[in-house]
């Protein structure tokens, strides 16, 4: 476990994740909240709830649209608009930590597995984006190549016909 500061206006995935974990957890062991899944019926239902308006509010805060949210967590955007207004118990119980983490700030202890998801993700899309530069890269070169050849060739065309036309004065001088 190690201790991380929680950014509450996320930027990028692993901030993201950070604060999700954050108000999922917190939430979670709010004693009115364990109280509630201990006498719910659907008990992980209820918690999948909590995980979902978690990861829609920490979406939000890091400036996702309602239908990116929706598309990224796989729920219908009247779903994650339920949450994110407050109309759904979980939705309502993670925006009041929120708020909570607003006033008094938040630095919670997070399992490590929470702070070394993003950073594995964030290395492939470093690894995809070196990959796409080397590709443009090489496409620009190519591009080049193309545009040289096509000279080339239109040289060569030129020449081409300029023979055609000595041999057909040569011929027409030895032929007379």
């Amino acid at each position: 476990m190690s201790i991380e500061e929680v950014p509450l206006r996320p930027v990028g995935k692993q901030d993201i994740h950070k604060l999700e974990a954050a108000l999922l957890i917190a939430t979670l062991f709010r004693p009115d909240v364990l109280e509630e899944i201990q006498k719910a019926e659907e008990r992980l239902t209820w918690v999948d709830s909590l995980a979902v308006a978690a990861a829609a509010l920490a979406r939000e805060k890091a400036g996702y649209t309602v239908p990116q949210i929706a598309d990224e967590l796989g729920r219908s955007e009247g779903t994650i608009r339920n949450h994110l207004t407050g109309k759904t118990k979980a939705g309502k119980l993670v925006r009041e930590t929120y708020e909570k983490f607003l006033r008094e700030g938040v630095k919670i202890e997070l399992p490590e597995i929470v702070t070394r998801v993003a950073p594995v993700e964030t290395e492939r899309e470093r690894k995809l984006k070196e990959e796409l530069e080397k590709v443009k890269k090489e496409n620009e070169k190519l591009k080049k190549e193309c545009e040289e050849l096509k000279n080339k060739i239109a040289k060569l065309e030129e020449a081409k016909q300029k023979l055609e036309e000595k041999i057909a004065k040569i011929r027409e001088i030895v032929g007379s």
